[in-house]
């Protein structure tokens, strides 16, 4: 047993989806205060590249953090502290929704659209030291990453209703693959 945090050990695959719900509806209230609590390994495993792409994220916020500090006594400050600004309102939204869809349906396909964002929101900030038309492809490609984070996790949580209400479960390895597939898709501008 290792200590981690997020969710405990499920005993049982009804146990683990209450979990993912519950998880899911914890992260959107409290990102910042999760408790931790003994888990397996293997649900570690399920989790990492979440984790990844969440400090990968992190170490971003950083240098735009630093960047503002760097252009504090410059003409471009003003630019610079609101692109920095915008990236931050929409941060807590990419993890929500990134953690909810990787929980909830996979978490290869949300975590490649993580990276996505965190390009796409890096072109953004680039881009908004310029031309502000520059800043309108990143930001155009970063809704259409979170509309698509947002379907997926929209899919697993329908997946996990039916199957827990219904007794119907819609094959989750086809809606895997299906988000498997889809996810590539965001690459084309």
């Amino acid at each position: 047993m290792k200590t981690v945090l997020l969710l405990a050990a499920p005993r049982s695959r009804q146990n683990r989806k209450r979990q993912v719900a519950a998880l899911c509806t914890s992260i959107l209230c409290s990102f910042l205060f999760i408790i931790p609590i003994i888990m397996e390994v293997k649900v570690v495993e399920n989790i990492y590249l979440l984790v990844v792409v969440t400090l990968v994220s992190v170490v971003q916020n950083a240098f735009f953090a630093l960047k503002v500090e760097k252009e504090c006594n410059s003409p471009a400050f003003t630019r610079v502290a609101c692109a920095n600004r915008n990236c931050m309102d929409a941060y807590t939204t990419f993890l929500a929704l990134m953690w909810c869809a990787g929980l909830s349906l996979s978490q290869a396909p949300a975590a490649f659209a993580g990276l996505v964002y965190v390009l796409v929101r890096h072109k953004y900030f680039v881009g908004y030291m310029g031309q502000s038309s520059q800043s309108t492809p990143g930001y155009l490609f970063g809704k259409r990453v979170l509309f698509f984070l947002m379907l997926m996790s929209a899919l697993g949580i329908v997946n996990f209703l039916l199957a827990y209400y219904c007794g119907s479960n819609f094959n989750k390895e086809i809606l895997e693959t299906l988000t498997k597939a889809t996810s590539a898709l965001l690459l084309i501008p």
